[in-house]
């Protein structure tokens, strides 16, 4: 279907009576062998809107874990697409929402501000995360966004990490951008789990399972053999002259 769409032909079930205006065009058309196996490449179709990315690697992991990133990345690009709403990447709108949850808690008495407060607390793992996965120091990195985000207001809302320079940078300026939808659902998806492992007030554990072994378990089959069992043949004999 694909093929069709990109070089304007036809599906055809048979080659008999093929007619002109159900064949398809390409600019060029190359059989190539990649590793052990062969493609036919379609090139400069004029109706294309699609593309095959080919992956490979030494092993199967390898090529599992590019091909998850690289879906993740199209489908970010895919809503960001759909959806024009866009807000700085790299841990900068967490820390932003830090900020704000951390004064407004300022303003809230008794036991909520305890839990605005953690609930700061917990937005400031992203910017952490990103930051020890590109080889920087998380501590330094979370020192310096904070400084950023509660010095300049909000010409600092969108400093972020910078994984490639193991610094912070402006995310937004440097078109480190996440789609407004994506953040929403992430944020409220991490809060209602949050919220139902709150709710638990009780487990219900078996209690034999928590008891230590007591050795290996005595069989109760019915079968006969007792162990060690004694031999009840004659043996040699011996000839006494």
């Amino acid at each position: 279907e694909r093929m069709r769409r990109a070089t304007g032909g036809e599906v055809q079930t048979t080659v008999q009576g093929i007619q002109t205006n159900v064949l398809g065009t390409c600019g060029e058309f190359e059989e190539k062998q990649v590793g052990a196996e062969r493609y036919n490449l379609f090139m400069q179709c004029s109706n294309t809107k699609t593309a095959t990315i080919l992956l490979r690697g030494g092993a199967q992991q390898f090529i599992d874990e590019a091909a998850r990133s690289l879906n993740d990345s199209i489908m970010i690009v895919r809503r960001a697409m759909r959806n024009t709403k866009v807000v700085g990447g790299g841990g900068a709108i967490e820390m932003e929402l830090s900020r704000f949850l951390r004064e407004y808690a300022r303003s809230i008495a008794g036991k909520q501000q305890l839990v605005i407060n953690y609930f700061a607390k917990a937005l400031e793992v992203i910017p952490m995360t990103l930051a020890q996965n590109s080889g920087a120091d998380g501590t330094l990195v979370l020192n310096q966004l904070r400084q950023k985000h509660a010095l300049n207001g909000l010409a600092g809302r969108w400093i972020g990490v910078d994984c490639t320079e193991c610094s912070v940078t402006d995310c937004f300026a440097n078109y480190i951008w996440e789609p407004v939808v994506v953040k929403e659902s992430a944020i409220s998806a991490a809060t209602e789990a949050a919220c139902l492992v709150l709710s638990i007030d009780e487990t219900v554990t078996n209690p034999k399972s928590e008891q230590p072994n007591q050795g290996p378990m005595k069989g109760k089959g019915k079968g006969m053999g007792k162990g060690g069992m004694k031999g009840k043949g004659r043996g040699a004999r011996v000839l006494k002259r």
